[in-house]
């Protein structure tokens, strides 16, 4: 989390939309072999944020697996992100920086009983499957359950419970209106939409 309060929020339905929207993060946690790093999907546990529990999954032969169930982690999701060009400013005499969204999350894991790791895994792909282009559904049903079985057990599902949320929204808060707009018109002009737009409606 950046050191700076203006780069921070409270609102808790602003973070609880960004992992929505994003779906997918970072798993860390220290184990006896080092650091450790696992990338998976993220879904809330049935559907509903404000329970604070997030959904995940990992291979069974994933180096973070076998130490998660009981652990304590640091989740993070990252979203739009860009460089800030001097340029943009009406003082160009500042230095770059970089812009960008990211959420980290702290709790305690359990590992999910089977049934759990399919309901997970059902809510994931209707997740996922809505926002495909060309409409249409798709699930697990459709795969034989002979051929499905052996895939299931090659993974491992887990509940995070969130006990502490720490976002950065670095957005120019810390610049007048008019070179916050001038960052993310320059932004936008270089491709990063997503982020002009957060700058243009969570740091007005």
């Amino acid at each position: 989390m950046h050191p700076d309060a203006a780069f921070r929020t409270d609102d808790r339905m602003l973070m609880e939309a960004l992992v929505d929207e994003i779906g997918f993060g970072m798993i860390f946690a220290a184990t006896p072999d080092g650091p450790r790093v696992a990338h998976t999907p993220l879904v809330w546990a049935n559907g509903r944020a404000s329970d604070g529990v997030l959904h995940f999954h990992l291979s069974r032969g994933n180096a973070l697996t076998r130490y998660l169930d009981g652990a304590t982690v640091l989740a993070l999701v990252n979203g739009p992100e860009g460089y800030v060009s001097p340029r943009w400013y009406t003082d160009g005499a500042q230095v770059p920086t970089w812009n960008y969204v990211a959420l980290e999350l702290e709790g305690r894991v359990s590992r999910m009983d089977a049934p759990g790791l399919r309901d997970f895994l059902d809510a994931l792909i209707a997740r996922e499957e809505a926002r495909v282009a060309g409409g249409g559904d798709w699930s697990l049903a459709q795969v034989p359950e002979a051929k499905l079985r052996p895939m299931l057990s090659g993974i491992v599902g887990f509940s995070l419970e969130v006990q502490a949320w720490r976002p950065t929204l670095k957005l120019s808060q810390n610049k007048s209106v008019e070179e916050r707009e001038r960052v993310a018109s320059g932004l936008e002009a270089q491709g990063s939409r997503a982020l002009a737009e957060l700058m243009r409606r969570l740091a007005a």
